[in-house]
């Protein structure tokens, strides 16, 4: 079965580090995704995502991003059942992030050149620049 997500987008908040007992490190963050188009009121709707990375991939995150930073999330859907504290079954969807890539800088808006690739082999090409609409303005048709 296959179970992939690669998602752009801005953290929300800093990321939160921290520790299990073992002393392995864990992160949490959440990033928002701006859709290519837009709604009936001409504004572009947003999604928010749940993020957790582990070991080498949670530290590089916790000392290299920091609240609006663009981040690139290579990783699997998972969920999780849970009751909440008022003894209702919930259901949380997160991403597990496998490999975590710069997006640009914040400071200048400009991507970084070298994707940074903690935890694994797989560099994608997120080379396309622009929105969807600028991309097709030059078509013939």
């Amino acid at each position: 079965m296959l179970n992939r997500i690669t998602l752009t987008g801005r953290m929300t908040h800093d990321p939160e580090l921290r520790k299990t007992q073992t002393d392995i490190s864990v992160v949490s963050f959440s990033i928002a995704n701006q859709r290519n188009y837009k709604n009936a009121k001409g504004e572009r709707d947003t999604d928010f995502f749940n993020v957790i990375a582990w070991r080498a991939t949670a530290e590089f995150v916790a000392q290299y991003f920091s609240k609006g930073s663009m981040i690139t999330v290579d990783g699997r859907l998972e969920s999780r059942k849970y009751t909440d504290k008022n003894g209702n079954d919930r259901v949380a969807i997160e991403i597990k992030a496998d490999n975590v890539y710069f997006g640009d800088s914040k400071n200048d808006g400009q991507r970084s050149t070298a994707p940074a690739n903690v935890g694994g082999d797989f560099i994608p090409d997120f080379s396309v620049g622009g929105t969807v609409e600028e991309e097709y303005d030059d078509l013939p048709f």
